[in-house]
């Protein structure tokens, strides 16, 4: 009686477990430390409960006894293996058509983010990668002024003049500098100060000068790391407020997924605030972005570009041939074209 009870408590335990693991935002812990993470890392732990599944299935040709028991966890962790895939699959892990930029109309905009993980890559290779896309918005976390100021001046050579805006909150660690380059075909842009930053690590929000064009915004909340958990959660519902209005873009190291963004929506058809996630538009939204050591597919993807609905995205794709040089992110280029 009593090994039944415990099967039973074991079973149930682990079913709630995975159950939260799945979709936190049934119970509203999207939020919570551990679970923030987990949910960040969906393939990892569909990775985990796969080696789950063999582990039981070592234990039960050891002990006999243990089979019924390990047969009923096993279907539990072959549950949470499929249910894991389906929500992948609904975002997407990108296509063969978005491996490519292609030249978008006369009034699409290419926007590039590439947390810089503290000027690594240098200046040379952040202008390279500008200049590759056609970019014409550059959001940097983690990325100096002098950076900023180098690759605009190398982009302007190679004819593609760029403004540079950066937030510093030291000069002490690189991390805490936020640039953002703006195309000079856009007009000139000048930096908002009126809603203020992100804690910790700063985002940037520029406005037109002549009030035509979108609010652009380079935003970088800390990450969910042990004493920043509430920095973490203030720096989103801050992002909720950048990303609330109309004509607004904003991209960079949002250090979260879809999935903590749930309860931050204005509406049902955004993703936090009034912006919609452009790499859920295209089916994009399952490929990891963050660390460079491992598959994409098995990343977290938090760097993110979103948009109002004055935009939308035609195409997202991660890019995968810079992992070597310094940064543990990878860039995202995003195409927006003006809704109607």
């Amino acid at each position: 009686m009593i090994r039944k009870i415990a099967a039973a408590v074991l079973t149930i335990g682990l079913a709630g477990i995975l159950l939260v693991a799945v979709w936190p935002q049934l119970l509203g812990l999207e939020l919570v430390p551990v679970v923030a993470h987990i949910v960040s890392l969906r393939a990892v732990a569909a990775v985990g409960a796969l080696a789950g599944i063999v582990a039981l299935l070592l234990v039960a040709l050891v002990i006999p006894s243990f089979r019924r028991l390990g047969a009923s966890l096993s279907v539990l962790l072959l549950v949470f293996i499929a249910a894991t895939g389906a929500v992948l699959a609904t975002r997407g892990f990108g296509s063969a058509d978005a491996a490519a930029t292609a030249d978008g109309a006369g009034d699409d905009l290419t926007v590039l983010t590439w947390n810089t993980l503290g000027d690594e890559p240098g200046a040379a290779e952040i202008a390279r990668l500008a200049l590759e896309t056609g970019a014409d918005i550059v959001a940097l976390p983690e990325t100096t002024r002098e950076t900023a100021v180098e690759v605009a001046v190398i982009m302007k050579r190679e004819g593609r003049p760029m403004w540079a805006h950066t937030l510093a909150l030291d000069e002490i660690s690189k991390a805490r500098s936020t640039s953002l380059l703006t195309s000079a075909d856009l007009g000139t842009y000048s930096r908002d100060t009126s809603r203020g930053s992100t804690s910790v690590v700063p985002s940037v929000i520029v406005t037109p000068d002549d009030g035509t064009g979108p609010t652009i915004v380079a935003a970088h909340p800390v990450a969910p790391i042990t004493g920043y958990f509430d920095d973490w959660r203030e720096g989103l519902e801050w992002v909720k407020g950048a990303c609330t209005g109309e004509n607004i873009i904003v991209a960079g190291d949002f250090n979260s997924t879809i999935d903590h963004n749930s309860r931050l929506a204005n509406d049902s058809a955004s993703t936090i605030g009034d912006c919609v996630d452009a790499a859920l538009t295209t089916g994009a939204a399952a490929v990891g972005t963050w660390p460079t050591d491992v598959p994409p597919l098995l990343g977290a993807p938090i760097d993110r570009v979103m948009a109002t609905d004055d935009w939308t995205a035609t195409s997202v794709r991660v890019v995968l041939d810079r992992d070597g040089l310094g940064s543990d992110h990878r860039p995202v280029v995003a195409t927006l074209r003006p809704t109607g």
